[in-house]
C-alpha cells in the first residue's frame, strides 16, 4: 500500500485507544478524566472487568458516551469474539463519535487486543489501533512488577506510561522507578501525573500502531543504556549504518518471529533497503508482523541508518545484533 493511500485510509478510520493498567492503577480515574474534559470530541467505551458482574456503572461518568461492557471475562480471554462484535457493531454508528476507548481488566494482556487489529479485516479496515496506555501506580509498581508477569506485560507494550500518583514518592523514588520501567520498555513516552490528571496530548492521538506515522513516534534508539542483562522481559535495540536487503531481511525477521515469537511482545523499526528511496516502517505484535512504505524520497548523499527494537523475555542481544547485521546488503 502506497503511503498516500494509506493516508487516506487512515483519515476515513476510528482511532481506538487501549487503556490497561495493573489493578489500583487509576484507570477508571483517568478514563473519567478524558471523558469530562472540554476537548469537543465523543468517545465510545468498552469497559472490561474479570468476573461475571462486571464494573459498577457509576465508576464511569455519564458524558454522552456510549459505554459497552464485555461482562463473561478478561478481555484477553474473548478477544476474537466479544471485543470484535462489539467494535462491529460500535463501527455502524461512525457518525456518533470520533474515538474509541477500550478500558481492560487490571489483569489483562493487551497483545491480543492489539491483535485483533492485525486480524479481523472488518475491524481493520475501519478503525485503527491508536495506542497502548498504561496506567502505573508509582507508590505500588516496583512491588507489583516483582510479584505480577501480567504488569510486566502491560509496561513492555505501551506506547505511552502514565506514571499516576506521583505526588506518594519523593523525586529519588520517581527516578528510580523510570530507571525500572526503561529497563522494560525503552521507547514508551513517560508522563508523570498526579490523581490521574494528564494532558489528553499525552494521550490520545499518539500513532503509536500508525505505520504512516512512524518516523513521528519512533524515538531515538539509546541500546546502551536501556538494556539490563536479567532474566524476564527488557528491550534491546540497534541502529544499522548502510542499506539492507530487503529478502534478507524478511526471510531473517520471519523466521526469529515463527521460532521466537511467543517471547517477544513487541518489535518495531524504520528500515532502508537497497534500491528503494522511501524508508520501511516495520512493527510486530509476537508472531504477527506488518509494515509498509512510508516517507519522501531519501537524500541519496546521506548515509542512511536502519533502527530495530525488540521488547521481550530472555532476548539474545547478540544473536538479535548478529543477524540483523547479516541483512546489510552487498
Amino acid at each position: 500500500m502506497a503511503a498516500s493511500e494509506q493516508q487516506g485510509e487512515t483519515e476515513q478510520t476510528v482511532p481506538v485507544t487501549v487503556l490497561t493498567g495493573f489493578l489500583g492503577a487509576g484507570k477508571t480515574t483517568l478514563l473519567n478524566h478524558i471523558l469530562t474534559t472540554d476537548h469537543g470530541r465523543k468517545y465510545a467505551v468498552v469497559v472490561n472487568e474479570f468476573g461475571e458482574l462486571g464494573i459498577d456503572n457509576d465508576l464511569v461518568v455519564d458524558a454522552d458516551e456510549e459505554v459497552f461492557e464485555m461482562n463473561n471475562g478478561c478481555i484477553c480471554c474473548t478477544v476474537r469474539g466479544d471485543l470484535i462484535r462489539i467494535l462491529t457493531k460500535l463501527l455502524r454508528k461512525r457518525g456518533r463519535f470520533d474515538g474509541i476507548i477500550v478500558e481492560t481488566t487490571g489483569l489483562a494482556d493487551p497483545a491480543p487486543v492489539a491483535q485483533t487489529f492485525f486480524v479481523d479485516e472488518h475491524v481493520r479496515n475501519k478503525a485503527r489501533l491508536d495506542a497502548v496506555v498504561t496506567v502505573i501506580d508509582a507508590y505500588n509498581i516496583l512491588q507489583t512488577l516483582k510479584e505480577s508477569p501480567e504488569a510486566v506485560h502491560q509496561v513492555a507494550f505501551a506506547d505511552v506510561i502514565i506514571l499516576n500518583k506521583c505526588d506518594l514518592v519523593d523525586a529519588a523514588q520517581q527516578e528510580e522507578i523510570i530507571k525500572k520501567l526503561r529497563s522494560i520498555n525503552s521507547v514508551a513516552q513517560i508522563h508523570k501525573v498526579e490523581r490521574g490528571q494528564a494532558s489528553l496530548t499525552d494521550i490520545l492521538d499518539k500513532g503509536g500502531f500508525d505505520l504512516k506515522r512512524a518516523l513521528d513516534t519512533m524515538p531515538d534508539f539509546l541500546e546502551s543504556h536501556h538494556h539490563h542483562h536479567e532474566e524476564g522481559v527488557s528491550s534491546v535495540s540497534f541502529s544499522l549504518k548502510g542499506e539492507l536487503n530487503q529478502q534478507r531481511f524478511q526471510q531473517w525477521i520471519g523466521a526469529i518471529l515463527q521460532e521466537q515469537g511467543a517471547d517477544i511482545l513487541r518489535a518495531k523499526g524504520i528500515l532502508h533497503f537497497k534500491g528503494e528511496k522511501r524508508r520501511f516502517a516495520f512493527q510486530a505484535v509476537h508472531m504477527m508482523a506488518d509494515g509498509d512504505f512510508i516517507g519522501e524520497a531519501r537524500d541519496p548523499s546521506t548515509e542512511e541508518e536502519s533502527r530495530l527494537v525488540f521488547i521481550g523475555r530472555n532476548l539474545d542481544k547478540e544473536g538479535l545484533r548478529r543477524g540483523f547485521e547479516s541483512c546489510l546488503a552487498a
